[in-house]
């Protein structure tokens, strides 16, 4: 049998706490809930956990903090859940690694629908298949394992990816030398709709861009095309 794919929500609201852990537990989770930084670290040296429900205002270390923190030392996805939805809250939540942010108060559908679209972007096991993971990617020197899900620059460098710009750069891969609209970028490569005035794929092109141009301000390979949307440029090879 497959496991339940493994939650942690941190949030120093017991209410918050007990009420997504109700929530989610009742939809076939397994929820790990902590307070703040020591609890969720010590969660995360026992369990083997698919996913982070975090908060942005705690005691201590602020949630961005810990996201920053936690980016760069684990592979692991997370979800900003706070009270501020500030537009500008969302996209320095983005920016710094997290896959995904979605403000309070939260509609518990809405946030199982981000939860199962972040968890497909990760290959967390839900079982969810995509025939490309197994290939290799090259493109302008660059490589792209599928299997390994593992960037390798033009020098030989393995460069990392946060789930979301994987899945984004993948998308672009499979089609090259076309314009794709944000909607549509959006659809293939986070796996639900767009909410009207998302800038969320603006920000992972931003930082996909600082990780494979050369000059991420003059971009060659990953284009914007004017009203229109981006336009991925190199040629692709695939095996």
């Amino acid at each position: 049998m497959q496991r339940a794919p493994h939650l942690l929500v941190v949030d120093d609201d017991m209410e918050i706490r007990n009420l997504l852990s109700t929530l989610l537990t009742g939809r076939g989770y397994r929820v790990t809930t902590a307070r703040e930084e020591q609890e969720m670290r010590h969660v995360l040296a026992l369990s083997r956990i698919d996913l982070v429900i975090l908060d942005l205002m705690l005691p201590g270390k602020d949630g961005l903090t810990i996201c920053r923190e936690l980016r760069a030392s684990k592979p692991i996805p997370i979800i900003m859940l706070t009270a501020r939805g500030d537009p500008t809250d969302r996209v320095v939540g983005l920016e710094i690694g997290a896959d995904d942010y979605l403000p309070k108060p939260f509609d518990v559908h809405e946030l199982e629908a981000r939860i199962k679209a972040v968890l497909r972007r990760s290959s967390a096991e839900l079982g969810t298949s995509n025939g490309n993971l197994g290939s290799t990617f090259v493109f302008a020197g660059w490589k792209l394992d599928g299997r390994q899900r593992q960037l390798v620059s033009p020098e030989g460098i393995v460069v990392e990816l946060t789930s979301g710009e994987f899945d984004l750069l993948l998308v672009f891969l499979e089609k090259p030398q076309r314009v794709l609209s944000r909607d549509q970028l959006m659809d293939l490569a986070r796996g639900r709709v767009a909410a009207a005035f998302d800038r969320s794929i603006d920000v992972q092109v931003s930082r996909l861009r600082r990780k494979i141009e050369y000059d991420s301000k003059a971009p060659e390979l990953i284009k914007t095309v004017r009203s229109g949307g981006y336009l991925f440029t190199p040629i692709v090879e695939r095996s």
